[in-house]
């Protein structure tokens, strides 16, 4: 065999590996940017109405309303205790009542009352319950829909469905961004700018934190 072939079959395998693997870098890159791409744009413009939540006016709207347990359910309200949720018919009558679902969540039980706090995203409400009367009184508090927004951006009361998500979507926004670091490795030899932009998107926040964060 000559031996200018044998050079060249360890660089025909070699450069074969490194279009595999570029291949796959590219491929993993479009689909996790394809995963990310909606969640991406929502967190970067909440991330801009967090930062200036001060300056965005919020006017709460506050929703009283009422209603009445009835009177063959009040014997399950007096036998509960301690920080139990609301018994299953309780909830549903709660809920036909004043529109509340407070099934599963946790009450503050006393000799008087029982509280449930019903927090959500960009507001809040509550249900009361006398133990004795069965009076319902409920309150829903909306502080509109940026708020709501900004408090899906931080997780707040939003649930187990968008803890989940927002955990599979970091997962995916880490792949997007590994995956980019590699091919940016791939191409800097043709962009030789490269390097210095990746630096420098490096420490503009570190010195920002480090001389303007105290």
């Amino acid at each position: 065999m000559d031996p200018s072939e044998t050079k060249t079959l360890p660089r025909k395998k070699s450069r074969k590996w490194r279009n595999w693997w570029v291949k796959q870098l590219h491929t993993w890159h479009w689909i996790s940017a394809a995963i990310s791409l909606a969640a991406m744009l929502f967190f970067a413009l909440t991330g801009i109405t967090l930062n200036h939540a001060a300056s965005i006016p919020a006017n709460p709207v506050v929703t009283d309303s009422s209603g009445q347990i009835p009177p063959a359910l009040l014997s399950t309200l007096k036998a509960s205790s301690d920080d139990a949720p609301l018994p299953a018919p309780i909830a549903a009558a709660v809920r036909k009542a004043v529109g509340l679902d407070a099934s599963g969540k946790a009450g503050e039980w006393s000799d008087s009352e029982v509280y449930v706090a019903l927090p959500r995203p960009g507001g809040d409400a509550w249900v009361s319950i006398d133990r004795a009367s069965g009076k319902i009184s409920a309150e829903v508090t909306d502080r509109g829909w940026i708020s709501y927004l900004n408090d899906l951006h931080k997780g707040r009361n939003s649930g187990s469905a968008w803890f989940w998500f927002i955990d599979v979507f970091a997962v995916a926004c880490v792949l997007f961004t590994v995956t980019g670091l590699f091919l940016l490795q791939v191409h800097a030899r043709h962009r030789p700018s490269t390097w210095p932009i990746v630096l420098a998107g490096v420490a503009l926040p570190v010195v920002l934190a480090l001389v303007f964060i105290h």
